[in-house]
């Protein structure tokens, strides 16, 4: 759809915004009644005698498509509580029930293209943190963990949603002829909360309805705020939650067979470990494992590096995720003064066994969050020594999305890798901190040193940023140094010795008169990184003007001017060395995707222009299918061809990726991963058969192939994997 000049003209100059009825000008409440009986978690709401009691609450408000208005369909939420228990009940009435659209059941999917549920839990009612809790008319169960709203992880301070963290709880769908419903039960030692006998708590609820792209809220929000926003919450009105007795023990067994690759013959082996989780008080948990194994722990995606700084790879390892918010201090996936993948996992994706630790986390009293880790690991011959690594962690919150804090890392080597040492050690210390002014302004910055034995001055690093956001505009900046001999080994660098700069700016444009577009979103993003000396290592100028539709497409065209100053010549792939000098050139994006409700959706990404002193041609494109929210398949291609002028510079470094999974039941699920990359020429398959007791405790088989194409490589080597974990719920 092309947009007349003159509308788009008036648009970007003047502040359309949609028509809005009046809403509610402060944060509703909901009354929590004691239930004299437990529902039963089936889904029917309606005919539930347990809810008979329960006033529901109602009345969501859209941020999409028409922001400000209520909701087209009615939402009634019941909320119940009995001593162990917290229950939720929807019903969403729907004045055509088969238009519901339901496109998946696997834990912890995207709700975005189905029609669903959620809702955040404040406990401890800080305004800053919470419990996201969501389902569709599947019976999906999707959890996560919510610190600081979800705050820019762009700029100085983490923050967001940890999606990988998974709790104990219930929760089971059904459509009807009213439209669908769904009941929660959520064990209150799943949350954490303030001691008292009657609390009040925060809550928000959210209600998607994907035939015609609407998102609501109960709790009204700007169309830039989101669920996470927990300081414009609702209030839960008088829990009662139980005095918390809460002790898990969850032992699991696992008998694994490799052969192939550099192995005479089958190997075997088994393995016996176990978690304890212990609620010292209602805020506050201690976690210890034993020979601790991830074994279920989907495979990291394959990357190619084509550049020369650091890959970032995500945490996936359950042990690590959850309160993992908490121990966020520094600029995400760029200067970290923590990365949990330090621990257990070698520099190459290798595994290093992990022995067993602690950890410690949670609240004391209602605004100070504390974190204490230990963890020690086995040394392994020519990839790394024994390790004991240790996380103190403290932060104050303050009013208005404002905290205080400071962490320690430290880890200590036995000298047996490398140079073997006596002082095989390092340490790292930061203080952080974040100032919300308004509703709209925040500036937030930290400042660390490192502590590493033959590396003497010049260890500091810090960064302090601002962010503005409004139904309007984005506006963030931020300024960044780290000094050549900071090294937080505990931690996560993509690249030091270099001070930076980042602008942000992006004016959001809605008008009702557009029948096609919901939103467009023209932005302009700067980023530059210079050394000390003044030399120029990166610098960005990124132009984009992405257009959203009413359907969930979305098409985006930008235009980026970049520099790369190479002070070191390096091999970008093997056999192709790019000379050290400086690199000025003009590239051209294009993105887009279709509207991904549907049974079959796609999207592409192509880029046009130069890199290190000749030609890149990039082009990314996807494919999904699904039947339903049992089946589902999608694949994917990135072919990278680059004309550099240097010998072999003429190359093509390409990634393939097809996932495919099936759902039994929302428990019970088989998934697979399939992965080539042409500059390793190797294929890999990771193959996951799960049936969940709760959360990340159940039955898994694993097998997992590694096909090395190149010539001399050692055959296919190939693992089988069967794994069993159980939940003990001793005070239960």
């Amino acid at each position: 759809m092309k947009l007349p000049s003159h509308l788009l003209a008036a648009a970007l100059l003047l502040p359309t915004v949609c028509a809005a009825q009046e809403r509610p000008a402060t944060p509703p409440a909901v009354d929590a009644y004691a239930l004299t009986v437990s529902p039963t978690i089936d889904g029917d709401v309606l005919g539930d005698s347990a809810w008979s009691g329960v006033t529901p609450t109602d009345g969501f408000w859209q941020i999409r498509p028409d922001d400000g208005h209520p909701s087209s369909q009615e939402t009634e939420v019941y909320v119940g509580f009995t001593d162990s228990h917290l229950y939720v009940g929807v019903v969403a009435y729907d004045d055509d029930p088969d238009s519901i659209i339901v496109t998946d059941s696997r834990r912890d999917s995207s709700l975005g293209n189905t029609d669903a549920f959620l809702m955040i839990i404040d406990g401890m009612l800080d305004r800053q943190n919470g419990y996201v809790f969501g389902t569709n008319a599947a019976g999906l169960e999707y959890d996560g963990q919510v610190t600081n709203e979800g705050a820019s992880a762009n700029l100085a301070f983490g923050g967001g949603l940890n999606l990988n963290w998974d709790a104990n709880w219930q929760v089971q769908s059904r459509i009807g002829e009213h439209g669908w419903s769904a009941e929660f039960a959520i064990p209150f030692r799943t949350l954490r909360f303030q001691a008292g006998e009657k609390q009040d708590w925060g809550i928000n609820f959210q209600r998607n309805i994907r035939r015609n792209n609407e998102v609501a809220f109960w709790s009204p929000l700007d169309r830039n705020r989101s669920l996470y926003r927990v300081s414009e919450a609702g209030t839960l009105r008088g829990i009662k939650p139980p005095a918390q007795r809460n002790l898990q023990f969850t032992p699991y067994g696992l008998a694994r067979a490799r052969r192939g690759g550099e192995l005479d013959g089958t190997e075997t082996d088994t393995e016996f470990g176990f978690d304890i989780k212990y609620s010292i008080t209602p805020s506050l948990t201690l976690d210890a494992t034993y020979n601790t194994d991830f074994a279920q722990v989907e495979v990291d995606e394959t990357q190619v590096n084509l550049d020369r700084f650091n890959l970032f790879f995500p945490e996936k390892r359950p042990f690590f995720l959850e309160n993992a918010g908490l121990f966020e201090v520094g600029n995400s996936e760029s200067a970290q003064l923590f990365f949990s993948r330090r621990i257990g996992i070698a520099e190459d994706g290798a595994i290093i066994p992990v022995d067993g630790g602690l950890r410690l986390s949670g609240k004391i009293g209602t605004t100070t969050s504390i974190g204490l880790l230990h963890m020690q690991t086995e040394a392994v011959e020519d990839v790394a020594p024994k390790n004991r690594f240790t996380v103190a962690r403290i932060s104050q919150e303050l009013p208005n999305r404002s905290s205080i804090g400071m962490i320690v890392t430290d880890r200590v080597g036995d000298g047996s890798f490398e140079t073997a040492k006596a002082d095989d050690k390092n340490r790292a210390y930061a203080v952080d901190g974040r100032w919300g002014i308004g509703d709209n302004l925040s500036f937030d910055g930290w400042f660390a040193r490192s502590d590493t034995p033959g590396l003497e001055g010049d260890d500091r690093a810090f960064s302090v940023g601002g962010d503005y956001s409004s139904a309007l505009w984005d506006i963030r900046g931020g300024y960044t140094e780290v000094e050549q001999h900071f090294n937080p080994e505990v931690g996560f660098l993509a690249r030091t010795d270099y001070r930076s700069i980042g602008a942000f700016v992006q004016r959001r444009i809605r008008n009702d008169n557009w029948a096609k577009v919901l939103e467009l979103r023209p932005h302009l993003n700067f980023s530059s990184f210079w050394k000390f000396d003044g030399f120029t290592e990166s610098r960005t100028i990124h132009l984009d003007l992405p257009v959203t539709f009413r359907s969930g497409a979305e098409i985006g065209n930008i235009y980026e001017r970049t520099r790369e100053g190479v002070t070191d010549p390096f091999e970008i792939v093997d056999n192709v060395t790019i000379p050290a000098g400086t690199y000025d050139h003009n590239r051209i994006r294009i993105r887009g995707n279709s509207d991904e409700s549907k049974p079959f959706y796609y999207g592409f990404h192509i880029l046009i222009g130069g890199r290190f002193g000749g030609d890149q041609l990039a082009f990314e494109p996807w494919a999904g299918y699904r039947i339903g929210e049992i089946f589902r398949a999608s694949l994917s291609f990135n072919y990278n061809e680059f004309d550099l002028p240097y010998e072999n510079g003429d190359f093509t470094a390409n990634l393939a990726r097809l996932r495919m999974s099936y759902s039994f039941t929302p428990k019970m699920q088989i998934q697979a991963l399939v992965q080539y990359n042409e500059q390793a020429d190797t294929i890999g398959t990771n193959i996951r058969f799960s049936w969940l007791q709760t959360a990340n405790s159940g039955l898994y088989f694993v097998y997992n192939e590694v096909d090395e194409r190149s010539v001399g490589a050692p055959p296919t080597g190939r693992e089988f994997i069967l794994k069993y974990s159980y939940i003990f719920d001793v005070f239960d």
